[in-house]
């Protein structure tokens, strides 16, 4: 009767040949071009970095103003003063928004321009 023979893998076998596989594959995309992003250089990650943080931090804020209306709104007395707390809220996130889109088109400019 003929036997077949088998051959065990251990985990570092199956991590080695990941590992190679993976590093054939970036060579491969390298060699096809996809590392376009390499130009853009450790500095311009860091402004795109910077740029998600601001927009984190603003989402942030937007939440916290969300909960105080509410809050404000669910102690209000009468539609008068229910009117004066959303067109306060209005005019302020008109006014934030405004400021942020403005801090994003500069952060973005400098980006673009190399940090100058």
């Amino acid at each position: 009767m003929a036997t077949r023979k088998t051959t065990k893998t251990t985990p570092d076998d199956n991590l080695a040949s990941a590992t190679q596989a993976m590093a054939d594959l970036t060579a491969m995309y390298q060699k096809m071009g996809m590392n376009a992003m390499a130009f853009m250089g450790g500095d311009w990650m860091e402004r795109m970095s910077d740029m998600g943080t601001e927009m984190l931090e603003f989402y942030t804020q937007r939440v916290q103003a969300d909960v105080e209306l509410y809050h404000k709104l669910l102690h209000c007395k009468d539609l008068k003063e229910m009117h004066e707390i959303q067109g306060e809220f209005l005019q302020r996130m008109i006014n934030r928004y405004s400021e942020e889109t403005g801090k994003l088109i500069e952060m973005g400019k400098t980006a673009m321009d190399g940090g100058k």
